[in-house]
């Protein structure tokens, strides 16, 4: 993982479950693979950028319910 500032090409997309108060983070796949992801509260300010390795054992584990007690 690494931080990146001005990623000003990147396509940035939220979830479906984000809110109107801005309680959610941005996501964007990189011409580079990779993915990064910043707070859609401030978008101008840095994102963290994964591989895609790094991003498949995130998603994975949340999908198993390994962080629900993260936020249950």
């Amino acid at each position: 993982m690494q931080v990146v500032q001005g990623l000003s090409d990147a396509v940035w997309r939220k979830s479906r479950r984000s809110n109107p108060n801005g309680n959610c983070v941005e996501l964007a796949r990189l011409q580079s693979g990779e993915v990064a992801v910043r707070n859609s509260r401030h978008p101008s300010g840095p994102a963290l950028v994964y591989t895609r390795a790094e991003m498949e054992a995130f998603i994975g584990g949340a999908k198993d319910g390994d962080f629900d007690d993260l936020i249950g």
